[in-house]
């Protein structure tokens, strides 16, 4: 009994050996990564939404990695001049891009040459689902759903609605519903939300979009009425009935966008693996679920979904895009 015991002992403690360089060099490639300090770029200006998602996130990361997460703050040409950078970072998990849907789908309609390809540089590891968009009416219009919308721009021929951009959601907003209604919505583009909303609080426009947070300081000063909201209902406003749920038939309305994280393509995936549950992981972070409280956005998602997610969106942005007919500068 005893040389039965000492001999499979001995066989079973020599297959442990032997297998121990195998999960030595495995348990060796994943604590690799990080080896340094992590450079996320953040293709947006400090103090907004993609910004401060950047540093909650990275902050998780860097406490749970024990490495450094430095935010960049790299802006310029609609998040392109950052991603750009990122594209030909080296591709070992150590330059991280934190960007937004126009960055990785609008750009290649509206830009001739953003510097980058979204899909042969880089790696889509996790992404933030968009909120609901409030379409918000001044006051004094009488709007408070879209049938009454429609109603008053067709009585007065022609409305002006705000954008933070051209080419942003709401331009497109704009032409999708000039286009199943027959209306004449003239969009006015602005440099940024704060300008916006500020137009509409002055009476200059009649309606304006854009984020739930921001649209706060026309709607609680009663200058301001959301009577839509597009793609998905916003909680705290659950008596705004979604575009479609008030008989806007675009596909564009089912889109929500997202801010999302990559990396460069020939990162190995198990970096990417790695990265995306920690994305997954900090949903449960207190400092992260306040900035997605604040914005009202859903949590990170795998790298799966937030690839499903990505395709399946991708063509309906692009032709949204396409049918306003920008010329790509």
């Amino acid at each position: 009994m005893s040389a039965t015991f000492n001999r499979r002992h001995f066989i079973g403690a020599g297959a442990a050996a032997a297998a121990m360089p195998l999960l030595s060099r495995q348990a060796g490639a994943q604590a690799a990564w990080p080896s340094r300090q992590i450079r996320m770029v953040c293709s947006y200006p400090a103090g907004g939404q993609t910004d401060l998602l950047a540093r909650a996130f990275g902050e998780y990361i860097g406490r749970q990695t024990g490495q450094t997460v430095v935010i960049e703050n790299k802006t310029g040409a609609s998040g392109a001049i950052g991603t750009a950078d990122v594209a030909r970072a080296e591709p070992d998990g150590h330059t991280i891009l934190c960007s937004i849907s126009t960055t990785y789908v609008m750009n290649r309609v509206t830009m001739k040459n953003p510097g980058y390809d979204m899909d042969r540089d880089l790696t889509l590891v996790s992404v933030v689902p968009g909120a609901g968009l409030p379409l918000v009416a001044s006051t004094k219009s009488g709007v408070r759903t879209l049938d009454d919308f429609v109603a008053f721009a067709r009585k007065n021929g022609k409305v002006n609605f705000g954008t933070y951009s051209a080419g942003s959601a709401p331009h497109m907003t704009i032409n999708e519903l000039n286009k199943q209604y027959g209306l004449n919505i003239e969009p006015i583009h602005y440099r940024g939300e704060a300008p916006m909303w500020t137009g509409l609080a002055e009476g200059t426009l009649d309606a304006a979009m854009g984020s739930y947070t921001a649209a706060q300081s026309v709607l609680q000063s009663d200058r301001g009425v959301a009577f839509a909201v597009h793609s998905k209902k916003v909680g705290a406003m659950p008596d705004v009935k979604t575009l479609p749920e008030q008989g806007a038939t675009s596909k564009f309305f089912t889109v929500s966008g997202f801010t999302g994280w990559a990396l460069p393509k020939a990162t190995p995936q198990g970096i990417v693996d790695r990265l995306a549950q920690l994305c997954v992981a900090a949903n449960s972070d207190p400092k992260v679920k306040e900035v997605l409280s604040t914005f009202v956005l859903e949590p990170a998602l795998g790298f799966k979904d937030s690839n499903a997610l990505y395709q399946r969106e991708l063509p309906v942005w692009i032709d949204a895009a396409q049918a306003l007919g920008l010329a790509p500068v």
